[in-house]
């Protein structure tokens, strides 16, 4: 039904490109998962790994099963035909941010651990500066990943496309549309107008925060790896 209503004029060749694309990123998701299982299970069976590790390695195998299982229930929402609706077919936004969320949580999981192997950890004097340091730290990545996980319900929505203008929407700072659906909380998660509006501003909140870690961070005596680090964090957020 999509397909007569829509697509009607696709060719086989623009078909294959979509096919492709899909096709792609299945596979490179399991020979991520093999690079991740197959090493696992070798370092295992030679007893290269302690205790706490094992546990370590173990959530992060479970953690990449999940990803491909939260991506392949993704794409079902995507397939299902909807009898009332002919729009273009999309997947649903709270699975997407689901697979996005688990992609997020996989590879920082996976970097940390790789960096706590590689890189001794610093023993620093817990002065009451640094904690606070550590705290804003912490805040600010919930930040960054609340900010993420809201573009992935920009792109569920094709959100994106409702205003093209910046700082305003339209002609407007907060567009007449924002609290359109009912129940209020809806439009949060599926008001279009609401959801890009969320999104600016908490990519604007994010990009202030870490402004304002590397301006603190800047009173604080650090080592010069963690400085690199902020100022690494700045620099993206810059180019972001």
């Amino acid at each position: 039904t999509v397909f007569n209503s829509l697509n009607h004029d696709m060719t086989l060749t623009e078909f294959k490109f979509i096919w492709y694309m899909e096709y792609s990123h299945r596979m490179w998701g399991r020979v991520v998962g093999l690079a991740y299982i197959l090493p696992a299970a070798y370092f295992w069976r030679k007893g290269w790994l302690s205790r706490p590790m094992k546990g370590c390695v173990l959530a992060l195998c479970g953690l990449v099963c999940f990803q491909g299982l939260l991506g392949w229930y993704m794409v079902k929402s995507g397939l299902e035909e909807k009898p009332d609706s002919y729009d273009i077919p999309r997947v649903s936004q709270y699975r997407l941010a689901a697979h996005l969320g688990s992609a997020l949580v996989l590879y920082s999981a996976s970097l940390w651990t790789g960096l706590s192997l590689l890189l001794p950890r610093h023993k620093l004097p817990e002065t009451h500066q640094l904690l606070r340091l550590r705290q804003f730290a912490h805040g600010t990545t919930a930040l960054i990943f609340l900010t993420a996980l809201s573009g992935a319900f920009v792109a569920g929505l094709d959100a994106g496309l409702v205003y093209n203008s910046f700082p305003k929407m339209g002609e407007r700072w907060i567009p007449d549309d924002l609290l359109a659906f009912s129940p209020m909380l809806r439009n949060i998660f599926e008001n279009p107008t609401t959801v890009q509006f969320d999104h600016r501003i908490l990519g604007i909140a994010s990009f202030t925060a870490v402004t304002a870690l590397y301006l603190f961070s800047r009173k604080i005596p650090l080592p010069h790896r963690t400085r690199m680090a902020v100022t690494s964090l700045l620099a993206v957020a810059c180019m972001q």
